[in-house]
């Protein structure tokens, strides 16, 4: 069953046959896993990100400045940043099942907690501690993938994956509203405090599911064939034989790659989350009333992303090429920023321009990880991966507290959409900086 066996010698048929059965074995593996960790990660979203909607009631019912609410949803990826390296390592050491399940029930609880916010300081805190719950799951999925998926696979999956981050916004913006104005007031509690309740409790149940039904690699997989599995372990041992499987992990951090890595996916980051964070507040300021109706109009650029990430994932795949497969969402992103800034008062230009944005954006996420799974695997995967997530993700403290700085500070979203404009501009430059040789295949 190894389809390293197939070779100019092989007869045709057999070859064929083999593509065949190669192919209906990673269709058995993508419906047994990929839904589940796309559920898992829009509920993960969801909870990460409702903070940007609660911000409609809640900056005023609690007398929140733009500044206070920008430094207290970044203070979320300083948690993430610190916990994360140890989080995929141990995911590596115990297993998937176990260590993501452990994730998602811990901020649940969390997330639920923020009912109880009231002051600027337990809000800080309250983040903080949400990031260090969450810290490893999006790593740790990553990481999870390349177990089971060889490179020329990856960005599909991954982008497929990551259309959990676009279906968080279209489902989650208007879910969010609808909760936020119909229980506002209810047994005396908020809009707002009723939607981080209720929002969740999928956590906690998925988690139970994960418990349940996820298996920590190839080999445990009770619903695989023997054959099955040796098949997609010859794949994966073909595909790590160009990697640094033996890479020592301390290292991971002198490789100039590495923080290469890092730079780049700071640059998207900063622009993926100055986006879902700020996206309700940039709708109302068109114009637009009502939190379901903003909930709806949030909900038109991430329809937009999830077609665009997936078709330039398998175009990607299909090409073996990354470095420009990145370059172009990022300079598209870059151009939807500015259009949205420059027309912020017009509704029909901005929500366009925002779809724009969110294409570009969430495109560059997942089409980014083809990049240093290409040359990292086994335990320098698990250390590597989540060290250039961590710090990737400082851009998520960076940017929604830097925007409300700046919105304070000139009383326009504009300045801070330029900034994040020129952020993806450098990651995209900086993506060239990438040898072709190395991340082609």
């Amino acid at each position: 069953m190894n389809t390293s066996s197939v070779s100019l010698t092989t007869p045709a048929g057999e070859g064929d046959v083999l593509v065949a059965e190669t192919d209906r074995t990673y269709t058995k593996v993508f419906w047994r896993i990929v839904p589940l960790l796309m559920l898992c990660y829009v509920v993960a979203y969801l909870d990460r990100v409702n903070v940007g909607f609660a911000k409609l009631q809640m900056s005023q019912d609690l007398a929140f400045s733009e500044t206070v609410f920008g430094l207290g949803a970044g203070l979320f990826f300083i948690g993430y940043f610190l916990f994360e390296v140890p989080s995929n390592v141990l995911l590596h050491r115990v297993g998937a099942r176990v260590w993501i399940a452990r994730i998602m029930i811990t901020w649940g609880v969390m997330s639920a907690t923020f009912a109880w916010v009231q002051t600027p300081t337990t809000f800080y805190v309250m983040r903080f501690l949400l990031g260090i719950a969450e810290a490893g799951f999006y790593p740790g999925v990553i990481l999870y993938l390349t177990y089971w998926y060889p490179a020329q696979r990856r960005a599909k999956i991954i982008a497929l994956f990551m259309s959990a981050i676009p279906v968080a916004g279209i489902f989650g913006n208007p879910l969010s509203g609808w909760i936020m104005d119909l229980f506002h007031g209810a047994s005396g509690f908020h809009g707002w405090q009723w939607m981080f309740i209720i929002e969740a409790v999928p956590a906690l149940v998925m988690g139970l599911v994960v418990l349940a039904f996820l298996d920590n690699g190839i080999r445990s997989a009770k619903w695989l064939s023997e054959g099955e599995k040796q098949l997609l372990e010859s794949e994966i041992a073909t595909d790590q034989k160009g990697t640094q499987s033996k890479h020592a992990i301390g290292a991971i951090f002198g490789d100039k790659r590495v923080w290469l890595m890092c730079l780049i996916y700071f640059c998207f980051v900063m622009g993926q989350y100055g986006l879902t964070f700020w996206m309700p507040t940039l709708i109302k300021s068109t114009g637009v009333t009502g939190n379901l109706n903003i909930g709806l109009f949030s909900a038109i650029p991430f329809g937009c992303a999830i077609v665009a990430m997936n078709l330039v994932g398998r175009s990607a795949d299909a090409r073996r090429e990354r470095r420009w497969h990145l370059i172009a969402p990022a300079l598209f992103g870059a151009v939807g920023f500015v259009v949205a800034a420059s027309y912020s008062h017009n509704t029909v230009v901005s929500v366009a321009a925002l779809s724009l944005a969110a294409a570009g954006v969430l495109t560059c996420a997942p089409l980014f990880w083809s990049l240093p799974t290409s040359f990292l695997s086994g335990a320098a995967a698990a250390v590597g991966i989540a060290a250039i997530n961590s710090v990737g993700n400082l851009a998520g403290f960076v940017s929604p507290y830097l925007i409300g700085f700046l919105k304070d500070t000139t009383h326009s979203t504009q300045s801070g959409m330029y900034v994040l404009a020129g952020m993806l501009v450098i990651g995209a430059v900086a993506v060239l900086r990438t040898p072709a040789n190395l991340v082609n295949r």
